[in-house]
């Protein structure tokens, strides 16, 4: 009786509500949709939370060598009246009298603004380690609502920094090293969610469409925060802040961490669930409804999963060449999520400069090509069955890519958007591919013993190692950009090249396998005959 009292006092109460209002539970499918879309949500509200830094350090720190004329009194961008629809002139005549923002301000600014950056990314990527185990062992619900609200609070509270008049460095530093471990409770939980939910099939399409809550992340970011910034910098982080606490009450209220929470078997219970007809309801289910009311005996829900620690995790074949591999990955993918509007605004594009808002919201369409890449790369490792040779090609392809980018993105404005996006997709699609579908491949693989999982644990190592190389990428960026972009392309290809070097002894193994696989087949094909 109480091993049932504890499974049902898991449900949120928003299913709870909905299954009184209806008089019946919704069919395993319709729950995947919801956790599909409720995750979605969830971490598309960290990345935007995560974007304000990005869209203000040019007001934090204006460019006193930057020219701020157009050229011949016209806009900065034809392409800008879609994003934003102020006259540009009136924002730049703002800028000029803008002195930027003490501590940030001084010659030592674009180095202080990089400590920021990683002040929080570092805390982020060792508050994964801690969270991955933490959310094998905890109900991921709580424990994602939790994250959520606090990377809110603490994101609100270095904007309020702004209208409380604070020029002190060490209070920006701390709310971001809190902001950081609050917001690792975020990829590892909905990583585990969604692995908890999905079997192997389709796996790399499905989450390289899922993970482009990444990009809508990075852009809605941008955008809020871009489209506040003339009311104070500081609305800037305020308003992201609280969308992601409105999404932490929403997981809250309806999300579902596991389906034998409610009474479903789970997708990993036995290899025939393995590939799951999704109209087979009674094959997905196994459950005894009295009376409206569902008893659940599943002993293996999201609470009472057997945790595995990190050793064990590490020792998964692939984890470690993964999680070094991504290292280099976000290295490359988080110095353009932090840097790229700054870049924008501090490169003559042309003939002309873009204003700070104008470089904020365009700096989106990078993203906008990293959608692109996410889904692209899952496809392609779903058609080939081979994750390891999809993330070391798009990788290899990053760097001609970064290299057009910068080379011929200062010719015209479409020429920059048109190479922008590019770079985009080639970067930004194996940093989608590891974090997702590989991550929940590891996370239940066949080493694995009997009902153990290591979702969040797999996907903390993986993420977490990415996620020190995410915090050094800016903090480097920082202090090179003052010897020229130039040096920081080179080690932005440096990066990328590592990478995909990195992923040579997996994707030898894989092209093997297939070679193999057609010389097996067509031997034994002729013994038979």
């Amino acid at each position: 009786m109480s091993r049932i009292s504890d499974t049902i006092r898991r449900i949120p109460p928003g299913i709870s509500f909905m299954r009184s209002i209806r008089g019946k539970d919704w069919s395993f499918s319709t729950y995947r949709y919801v956790v599909l879309f409720i995750t979605f949500i969830a971490y598309a509200c960290y990345h935007a939370s995560r974007k304000p830094t990005s869209i203000v350090k040019s007001v934090l720190y204006p460019d006193p060598t930057r020219s701020h004329g157009h050229g011949h009194g016209q806009y900065p961008w034809p392409i800008a009246n879609v994003f934003i629809k102020e006259e540009f002139v009136d924002n730049d005549m703002n800028r000029l009298r803008n002195k930027g923002w003490t501590p940030f301000n001084g010659p030592d600014g674009t180095s202080k603004l990089g400590e920021i950056d990683v002040a929080f990314l570092a805390c982020y990527s060792l508050g994964m380690y801690v969270a991955g185990h933490l959310g094998d062992t905890l109900d991921l619900r709580l424990f994602l609502t939790t994250g959520m609200i606090g990377s809110g609070i603490f994101v609100g509270l270095f904007g309020m920094g702004y209208f409380w008049n604070l020029h002190v460095f060490w209070f920006y530093l701390v709310m971001q090293m809190v902001a950081g471990l609050f917001q690792a409770t975020g990829w590892p939980s909905v990583v585990a969610v969604i692995g908890n939910w999905f079997g192997k099939r389709k796996r790399g399409l499905i989450m390289g469409i899922w993970n482009a809550h990444t990009s809508v992340g990075n852009i809605s970011g941008s955008l809020l925060a871009a489209s506040v910034l003339d009311y104070g910098w500081g609305w800037s982080f305020i308003v992201p802040g609280a969308f992601i606490v409105m999404g932490g009450i929403l997981v809250c209220f309806f999300l579902v961490p596991d389906p034998e929470d409610i009474g479903f078997t789970s997708p990993h219970g036995s290899a025939t669930n393995l590939e799951i007809v999704p109209n087979d309801e009674e094959a997905q289910s196994k459950r005894n409804v009295v009376g409206g009311e569902v008893n659940i005996v599943s002993q293996h829900g999201s609470v009472r999963r057997k945790s595995v620690g990190l050793l064990e995790a590490c020792s998964i074949p692939g984890v470690i060449p993964y999680a070094l591999c991504l290292f280099f990955a976000k290295l490359v993918a988080y110095t353009f999520l932090y840097w790229l509007p700054f870049y924008l605004s501090q490169t003559e594009i042309g003939g002309e400069y873009v204003s700070v808002k104008s470089a904020g919201n365009l700096s989106t369409l990078f993203d906008v090509g990293g959608i692109v890449g996410g889904i692209l790369a899952g496809y392609i490792s779903d058609k080939l069955s081979a994750r390891a040779t999809t993330a070391a090609t798009f990788m290899y392809a990053a760097i001609p890519s970064m290299l057009l980018y910068r080379t011929y993105g200062s010719i015209s404005k479409t020429v920059n958007i048109v190479l922008m996006m590019i770079a985009g997709l080639f970067i930004n699609g194996p940093y989608a591919l590891i974090t997702t579908a590989v991550s929940a491949d590891l996370g239940t693989h066949s080493s694995l013993r009997g009902d153990s999982r290591a979702l969040a644990t797999v996907t903390a190592i993986i993420d977490g190692t990415g996620s020190l190389g995410a915090a050094l990428g800016p903090l480097l960026t920082g202090f090179i950009s003052t010897k020229g972009w130039d040096a920081v392309f080179v080690m932005l290809m440096i990066g990328a090249l590592i990478a995909g070097l990195l992923l040579s002894h997996l994707v030898i193994a894989e092209l093997t396998e297939k070679t193999c696989k057609p010389m097996s087949q067509s031997s034994g094909q002729q013994s038979v005959g």
